[in-house]
């Protein structure tokens, strides 16, 4: 496929305007500016045509506008737009109702909504405080939580999240995440690498930096996302659950990349046979409208009046927004995640079959992560080949994006259908050959 001219005239013009007046913070990695969306396709400003196999970073879940989540803002705001979380509404209820039915876990769940995953987090680090009057927890490297004080302390995926931000919040200690593909810890005998993770953790973290008995949550997530879209070994989180309830720690989920049906599941951690005590959830709960949640056991949450609140959260255009998604998820796109995601799994396998870059394919359902490496007996990392793939792809009309220091993640919206799959992986499968001519030698 000939490479598009990109970004058009009116790109370009765009581009300029931005430049003048938007935060340089921000990592846009090649320049697609956007003018609509519909299903898996996007279109920019100059009429060039993508598919989408990024979703927004996981979030448009029911892919773009579709015409049952237009409906139901559409019908909300001709009510209210706004009352505030000083007040109530139904859709606040309904959606709240809605979470503690697809709860991963058996007790009945409380939620705290809010706007994004970010916040999110944190009020799941506050109620953890809260709730067990301790004051530190433990986090994992390759983690990402998202940027404000609280979230970006635990967020260990780049330095550069934390670079010009110092001090950060106190009492957080970071384990390593149990990656099969690249283990650091030595197993012992017989030992599934979870397992190894934890052992790490009880025997050197607890005796060495922090007591047991003054940490009050252990915060990851089931499947890494800027990590890498890592899957850990079978054995970590029930070894994990285990010492969680040895020691009174909450275990905290952060499904916000890796829930809302992403992996064929309603939460991923529902992979691997364990029930958090807290999760929060964002990205794709509401198809784009910004919404996130905290839930939580009823029993753990029990803050009193005021300890907690926001403006926005649980704005009644993103709730509504979130009750018509999880419907779609229920009717069609959680079995779609899971059939169309382990089509594309399979498909990726027999690429990297044929692709000395790649060393490993790994994911559940639509969550799947392709690293790229130099060689695939010493497994050094190959940014510049993977950075390759994702800019030859977007001149090609497929969005992708990057995460880790090589890895390409694949999170196209759950509606994706297999000729649309089938598609993007034609066009990826050639991005990755040219990366290869340039790279490998």
């Amino acid at each position: 496929m000939e490479p598009m001219n990109l970004p058009g005239k009116n790109g370009r013009a765009l581009l300029k305007r931005d430049s003048a007046v938007i935060s340089p913070s921000y990592p846009r990695d090649y320049p697609f500016v956007m003018d609509h969306g519909k299903g898996s396709w996007l279109w920019d400003v100059d009429g060039n045509k993508f598919l989408d196999f990024m979703a927004g970073i996981a979030v448009n879940s029911t892919g773009h506008s579709h015409p049952e989540v237009v409906k139901a803002i559409q019908e909300q705001a001709e009510k209210f737009i706004h009352i505030s979380s000083d007040f109530y509404h139904i859709k606040m209820i309904e959606l709240a109702e809605k979470l503690d039915e697809i709860a991963p876990f058996e007790e009945a769940a409380t939620a705290f909504l809010t706007n994004s995953g970010t916040e999110s987090v944190e009020t799941a680090i506050k109620l953890a405080r809260y709730k067990t009057g301790r004051t530190n927890f433990i986090g994992f490297t390759g983690g990402f939580h998202g940027r404000t004080m609280g979230a970006v302390t635990f967020t260990a995926s780049k330095s550069t999240y934390h670079k010009g931000f110092y001090p950060l919040m106190n009492g957080v200690v970071h384990a390593p995440f149990p990656n099969p593909y690249r283990p650091i810890l030595e197993r012992a005998r017989g030992e599934d690498y979870g397992e190894t993770v934890v052992r790490y953790i009880e025997d050197q973290i607890f005796k060495q930096i922090v007591p047991a008995d003054e940490v009050a949550g252990i915060l990851l997530e089931p499947i890494q996302g800027e990590g890498g879209y890592i899957v850990p070994p079978a054995g970590f989180f029930p070894a994990l659950r285990k010492m969680c309830d040895k020691y009174g720690i909450l275990l905290i989920a952060d499904e916000v990349q890796s829930g809302m049906g992403r992996t064929g599941k309603w939460w991923a951690i529902e992979n691997f046979g364990v029930e958090p005590d807290i999760f929060t959830t964002a990205k794709g709960i509401a198809s784009g409208v910004p919404l996130g949640a905290c839930v939580a056991r009823k029993s753990i949450m029990t803050w009193e009046r005021g300890a907690h609140g926001n403006t926005y959260g649980g704005n009644p255009l993103s709730c509504a927004a979130a009750l018509a998604t999880i419907s779609l998820l229920e009717r069609e796109y959680l079995d779609n995640a899971r059939n169309t995601g382990q089509y594309m799994l399979d498909a990726l396998h027999e690429i990297a079959a044929k692709h000395p870059s790649i060393g490993e394919v790994r994911g559940i359902g639509m969550m799947i992560g392709v690293e790229f490496v130099k060689d695939r007996q010493t497994k050094d990392y190959a940014p510049e080949l993977r950075d390759a793939v994702v800019h030859h792809a977007f001149e090609r009309g497929l969005l992708l994006l990057g995460c880790s220091k090589s890895v390409i993640r694949v999170a196209p919206p759950l509606s994706m259908t297999k000729a649309e799959a089938d598609e993007g992986l034609q066009i990826f499968e050639e991005c990755v050959g040219l990366a290869e001519k340039k790279f490998l030698k």
